[in-house]
C-alpha cells in the first residue's frame, strides 16, 4: 500500500521521510511508523492528494465508507482514534 502511494500520489514519498524523520527523532519503534504510514497512505490514495490537502469532509467521507464496510469496523475503530489524536504532523 505504501508503495503504492508512493507511486500514485505525487508528493508522498516526502511525506513518507518526513513521518520516518519524526518518528526516529521521537524515539519510536519501526512498526510505529509503518502503522502510521499505512494509515497515511490508505487514505491518501482513496483521495488521490496528500494528507495536507484532505479537508474534515473528505476524511467523513472516507470514515462513512469504511464504517458502511461491515469486515472493516476495526479499521473504522483504529482511523477514527488516529485522526483525532494527529499525533503526526505531515
Amino acid at each position: 500500500m505504501v508503495e503504492n502511494a508512493i507511486l500514485t500520489v505525487p508528493g508522498f514519498e516526502k511525506v513518507y521521510k518526513t513521518l520516518q524523520t519524526q518518528v526516529v527523532l521521537k524515539g519510536q519503534s519501526k512498526s510505529t511508523l509503518q502503522n502510521y504510514i499505512r494509515r497515511i497512505a490508505g487514505i491518501s490514495l482513496h483521495f488521490g492528494k496528500l494528507p495536507e490537502q484532505i479537508d474534515d469532509d473528505d476524511i467523513n467521507q472516507y470514515l462513512t465508507s469504511l464504517a458502511l464496510d461491515p469486515g472493516r469496523h476495526r479499521e473504522v475503530i483504529s482511523n477514527i482514534w488516529y485522526m483525532a489524536c494527529g499525533t503526526i504532523t505531515v
